[in-house]
């Protein structure tokens, strides 16, 4: 994808996508704490920018899990809902299947076809409720 795009996969590239899909779902400065451990001399914005080009390429995507810094996760991974605890802050996935009804709701009423891969609920988990 990168070379129809004119780009070089560099190993700055490859450490960042790499660092996302062994995290699972990581923000810029778990990723970029990621990617120190193997070359130190890569700075927190090559991270940022380095997510950017990915997320364009459709290889990684991004949720916001709270009002810090966007949560990215591989798009192969399975597409899931993000269920936020609004007090201890865990966070647990949910089979995009569970929303296929307001899915399909919102897309008949409204024509509104919802982004699975984007969407984070918020509440209180089972021990903090």
């Amino acid at each position: 994808m990168l070379r129809d795009r004119g780009l070089r996969l560099t190993p700055q590239r490859q450490l960042v996508l790499d660092a996302v899909r062994r995290l699972g779902h990581a923000t810029p400065e778990q990723v970029h704490a990621a990617v120190v451990e193997h070359a130190a001399g890569v700075n927190i914005t090559t991270i940022y920018r380095t997510l950017e080009l990915l997320e364009e390429l459709d290889l990684v995507t991004h949720v916001h899990l709270s009002h810090g810094a966007p949560t990215y996760h591989d798009v192969n991974e399975a597409q899931h809902v993000h269920l936020v605890c609004r007090a201890c802050e865990h966070v647990q996935e949910l089979d995009q299947e569970e929303l296929a009804t307001l899915a399909g709701r919102l897309l008949q009423q409204r024509g509104f076809r919802l982004d699975i891969a984007h969407v984070a609920l918020f509440g209180l988990c089972g021990r903090c409720a």
